[in-house]
């Protein structure tokens, strides 16, 4: 998989077709919900599998961290390290801007993936989008 920065209005608007793929139609997030106030300030990504999105993810500088969100894959691509591939192209983005640390608010259901990524649960467990969610942080 290629993973690039989404710059374009067309990069921008295959991060939306992948996002609200995987968090509208297959998880049932509100589309309000799902694409909000924050997008202009977000840094997207973009993973293309022979030309096609397949993956999609965004960034944003929060207080001390770089704030991994929206990260997702396409149900049929999943199980081949694109979302592991997309995480590190975000933590090397956090890197390049001079921050040390990454957070993200992950689904429980992904939680172990995220900790075999080094991540460390640092709440309890919250609802969001109706999903049970925690908070995870990284020394990078």
């Amino acid at each position: 998989m290629e993973v690039k920065r989404a710059v374009t209005d067309a990069e921008i608007k295959q991060a939306y077709y992948v996002r609200n793929t995987v968090f509208v139609e297959e998880q049932k997030v509100p589309p309000e919900l799902e694409i909000d106030e924050l997008e202009k300030e977000s840094i997207h990504f973009v993973g293309y599998q022979n030309g096609e999105p397949v993956a999609a993810s965004r960034l944003r500088f929060v207080d001390n961290y770089g704030k991994l969100e929206r990260i997702c894959v396409l149900k049929e691509y999943r199980g081949r390290s694109f979302g592991s591939q997309i995480i590190s192209e975000m933590e090397a983005a956090i890197q390049t801007d001079g921050y040390e640390k990454a957070k993200l608010n992950a689904q429980t259901r992904a939680e172990d993936f995220y900790k075999t990524l080094g991540y460390q649960t640092v709440s309890g467990e919250f609802m969001d989008a109706g999903i049970p969610h925690v908070t995870m942080v990284k020394q990078l």
